[in-house]
């Protein structure tokens, strides 16, 4: 997505208020817009982590959820993330239903812009071989859940990787 790209501005309940790029809503002090964030699960019980490229403008290579992005203002939240779980991994989402929403606000220290973000989670499975988009992503792995809880005890994540794992682990088949 680029910075000139344009992200729903959302309330504390999550309700559309209005529009702005994703440039404008990621300075600072930031501005509430809705996001969201997959993981992608295997039947053993692994989940894929992403390592954020380098180049990324915010937290990069850092782990986090298998894909994260922003809904284009008024577009399908599910179709949404399909097509940037294509687009970053290669791969068809498939079976994918949302398991919860939360809001988070971390300052990126590195480049001075703010995530403000009311994040929709969302849970599925892949179909293909990765095919990582190196723009994007720097490293892929399948791990326990245990091992994302290490990562994040270890500060080794994005900020709002947290809240994903804790509205993963909560959410019923």
């Amino acid at each position: 997505m680029a910075e000139t790209d344009l992200v729903e501005l959302v309330d504390e309940d999550g309700n559309g208020t209005g529009t702005a790029t994703v440039g404008e809503a990621h300075a600072a002090p930031g501005h509430l817009h809705r996001a969201f964030s997959v993981v992608l699960t295997r039947p053993d019980g692994r989940i894929l982590l992403q390592r954020r490229a380098d180049a990324k403008l915010r937290f990069p290579g850092l782990w986090t959820n298998s894909c994260c992005g922003h809904p284009l203002p008024g577009a399908d939240l599910r179709e949404r993330a399909a097509l940037r779980v294509r687009e970053e991994l290669g791969v068809e989402l498939v079976d994918a239903r949302e398991v919860g929403a939360f809001r988070y606000r971390a300052p990126d220290a590195s480049s001075g812009q703010v995530e403000c973000e009311h994040d929709h989670v969302i849970v599925g499975r892949c179909s293909g071989e990765l095919r990582p988009d190196p723009a994007e992503v720097s490293q892929t792995e399948w791990v326990t859940p245990q091992r994302a809880h290490e990562l994040v005890a270890e500060g080794q994540v994005t900020p709002w990787f947290a809240d994903v794992l804790r509205l993963v682990a909560t959410a019923t088949p």
